[in-house]
C-alpha cells in the first residue's frame, strides 16, 4: 500500500511539471515467444532492454540480436523492427533528443553493466523523469554517463547494400542453417565469385564465408537462449564437434556459450 501510496503522489506531483521538461519516458511490454514488432521509427532516440528473453532488433543495414545482458540504442528516426526469441520483458527508455546529443548517431549493441541494468529499471518504474525534479534530474546524469562511456558489443550482422546480394542475404537469415556456398551465390546473382567477395568485403567489412559464419552464429545464439543443449546447436550450424564450434563462439563472442549465458543470468539476478 506505501508503494501503491507513493506512486499516486508521485503521479500528481507531475501535474505541477512543465511537458516539455520531461526528458526520459519509458514503456514496458511482455511479448510471447515469436510475436513482432512491424518496421516503424520515433522521434525521440531510444534504448532498447530485455529484462528475460532474446530479441533480434533489425535495420535497413543490418541485424543485432540483443539477449539480456545487452541493449541496442536506436537512434531517432531510425526505422527499426523487432522480433521476440521466447517469452521477452522489453524495457525501453525514450531519450529527448536535446540530452542525448553525445550518444551514437548509428544503431550498435551495447553491453548491460549491473548498475545500468538497475538504472534502466529504476526508470521504467518511474515511467517519465523531469528535468526539475532533482532526483529525476540526478538519474538522467548517470542514466547519460554510463551510455556516453560503456563499449559496444560485437552483435551485428551488417548487409549488403548491392540489390541482388542483398535479396540473397535477406533470404539466408530466414533460412540460415541452409548450405549456401560462394558459388550458389555467385550463381544466384549472375556474378563472379570474385565478384561476390569484393561486395561483401566492401559493404560489410566480412568475406562472405565470415559474414555467414557470424549469421550462423547468431542464429546459434538463439537456439542456446531457447536452452537447445550445445552439442545439437554446433551440430545445426555446420560445426564437426561441440568444441570446434565453442572455440568459434568464443572467437565472435568473446566468451564460451557457458560463460555468456552465466553472465546473461548474473544480469537478472
Amino acid at each position: 500500500m506505501r508503494v501503491i501510496l507513493s506512486y499516486i503522489a508521485r503521479m500528481e506531483d507531475m501535474t505541477e511539471l512543465s511537458e516539455d521538461g520531461f526528458q526520459v519516458r519509458s514503456l514496458a511490454v511482455n511479448y510471447r515467444a515469436g510475436a513482432r514488432i512491424d518496421p516503424h521509427a520515433h522521434e525521440w532516440p531510444q534504448l532498447v532492454y530485455a529484462a528475460r528473453g532474446v530479441m533480434t532488433v533489425e535495420v535497413e543495414d543490418g541485424a543485432w540480436i540483443v539477449p539480456t545482458h545487452r541493449a541496442v540504442w536506436v537512434p531517432a528516426e531510425t526505422v527499426h523492427s523487432i522480433v521476440m526469441t521466447g517469452q521477452v520483458a522489453m524495457r525501453t527508455l525514450y531519450f529527448d533528443p536535446t540530452v542525448s546529443e553525445g550518444l551514437p548517431r548509428a544503431c550498435q549493441t551495447i553491453e548491460v553493466s549491473p548498475l545500468l541494468r538497475e538504472l534502466i529499471l529504476e526508470a521504467v518504474r518511474l515511467a517519465m523523469l523531469h528535468r526539475d525534479r532533482p532526483s529525476d534530474a540526478r538519474l538522467i546524469a548517470v542514466m547519460l554517463d554510463q551510455l556516453a562511456t560503456i563499449q559496444a558489443a560485437p552483435m551485428r550482422l551488417p548487409m549488403p547494400t548491392h540489390p541482388r546480394l542483398r535479396e540473397i542475404a535477406a533470404r539466408m537469415r530466414t533460412v540460415p542453417l541452409e548450405q549456401t556456398s560462394l558459388a550458389d551465390v555467385a550463381r544466384e546473382a549472375n556474378l563472379s565469385a570474385r565478384t561476390v567477395e569484393r561486395v561483401f568485403a566492401g559493404e560489410t567489412s566480412l568475406t562472405f564465408v565470415q559474414w555467414r559464419q557470424r549469421m550462423r552464429m547468431l542464429h546459434a545464439l538463439k537456439m542456446l537462449a531457447d536452452e537447445e543443449p550445445v552439442t545439437q546447436v554446433a551440430l545445426a550450424v555446420g560445426y564437426q564437434s561441440p568444441s570446434a564450434f565453442i572455440a568459434a563462439f568464443k572467437r565472435e563472442l568473446g566468451a564460451t556459450p557457458t560463460q555468456y549465458f552465466r553472465s546473461e543470468e548474473k544480469g537478472q539476478e
